[in-house]
């Protein structure tokens, strides 16, 4: 008798797998769609919106999960999650493109997050505190001399921006005044926009005001829009890039028993609601970076979920970017830099498989490593 061996394939890159076998050269890329799978949750259908987008994926031979009630009407509204390989996806897509009920429109928005589907680059974002109490590096970096050392050092070994803040967000940190900020901002900032793409780590709009004239051309504002609502009209009137961070609450209070019904879900409507406020001002989509806020009003098993399921705030169509460089919720406080620097980095390997385009560091020499690392274990030569 005939002795069958079968192994699971866990190799990302299909599309070469399919190649060794012997699988049409020519057409492997197109035909490694069908390998491909991904699940979908889409929300909010009416119980006829989502019995007819179930149909549509039974009939491309895949399905969609719905509310038990979506058959009986008795719902208003049902989240779905729909299933199948990425052509059985584009096949469903094209088809809602001929229903009713406003799926055409369902069906162009699949189709756009299928095309957007790409591998990238992870950049380093190195991070010059200017503070005397920031948790891991308050005071190191207080003076021109050692910051200005400092930027040239995270340049030199690899940083693509330097991230400068001189108000620490830590738990239960105070408010620093515009002034005091930009007292410590004003010089080591025309030292650093002559070597590299800057971005100011600050709540406060008069603050990015005043830097963006003197050259940065990113705001890094953790309170997404929440602590200063003139931020947005600032970011619009200068046309430069913005990360819009999830935060819940305060720093006075974030870390007060935070509590979600749903995590991934609540931060992801959040930043989306974030998004087209950012939008409505006047805000290129293409200069919108998203945070999902890691140590933000978060307890460490959040944190370590946001981590695993990074990816998943990539279907909002803008770049992630994610910071747990010596956070507190790696239980490393009583550690020394290095030794957290250490443990970040191998955490930091989460982060960038999962396709994380740009990671807030303070060890930049260790995270371009691994970077490279990374891009030699993902690669399969073809």
């Amino acid at each position: 008798m005939h002795e069958f061996l079968i192994k699971e394939i866990k190799n990302t890159d299909i599309c070469t797998e399919i190649k060794k076998i012997g699988f049409d050269k020519a057409y492997a890329l197109k035909g490694s769609e069908k390998f491909e799978y991904k699940n979908l949750k889409i929300y909010s259908l009416t119980p006829a919106q989502a019995n007819i987008l179930k149909q549509t994926a039974i009939s491309c031979g895949c399905d969609c999960a719905t509310h038990r009630d979506v058959i009986t009407g008795k719902i208003e509204l049902s989240d779905t999650v729909l299933s199948g390989s990425i052509s059985q996806l584009k096949s469903i897509a094209q088809k809602l493109c001929f229903q009713p009920f406003g799926l055409k429109e369902l069906g162009k928005n699949i189709e756009i997050f299928l095309n957007s589907l790409k591998i990238n680059e992870t950049k380093i974002v190195g991070i010059l505190n200017v503070t005397e109490n920031s948790f891991s590096d308050g005071g190191l970096y207080n003076d021109y001399e050692s910051a200005s050392k400092h930027i040239d050092e995270m340049i030199s070994e690899g940083a693509d921006i330097i991230d400068i803040g001189a108000e620490s967000t830590k738990p239960y940190a105070y408010d620093v005044s515009s002034d005091k900020q930009l007292e410590k901002l004003i010089p080591i900032v025309k030292y650093a926009v002559k070597k590299s793409v800057v971005s100011i780590d600050t709540r406060n709009s008069d603050v990015a005001e005043e830097c963006i004239k003197l050259g940065v051309s990113i705001i890094n504002d953790v309170s997404g829009f929440d602590y200063d609502k003139k931020m947005p009209e600032i970011i619009a009137k200068y046309g430069v890039k913005v990360v819009i961070q999830h935060s819940k609450g305060t720093p006075q209070n974030m870390q007060d028993n935070p509590h979600y019904d749903n995590l991934i879900d609540e931060i992801y409507f959040a930043l989306y609601n974030k998004i087209n406020t950012a939008l409505s001002f006047g805000i290129k989509k293409e200069n919108i970076i998203i945070d999902p806020g890691i140590g933000f009003g978060k307890t460490a098993k959040d944190n370590f979920e946001i981590i695993k399921r990074i990816e998943e705030f990539k279907s909002l169509d803008c770049p992630v970017m994610a910071g747990i460089s010596r956070k507190s919720f790696l239980g490393l406080q009583n550690e020394t830099n290095l030794t957290k620097d250490i443990y970040t980095t191998a955490l930091s390997t989460c982060l960038i498989n999962g396709k994380t385009d740009y990671i807030r560091v303070h060890n930049v020499k260790f995270h371009k490593k691994l970077i490279e690392i990374c891009k030699m274990f993902n690669s399969t030569p073809v």
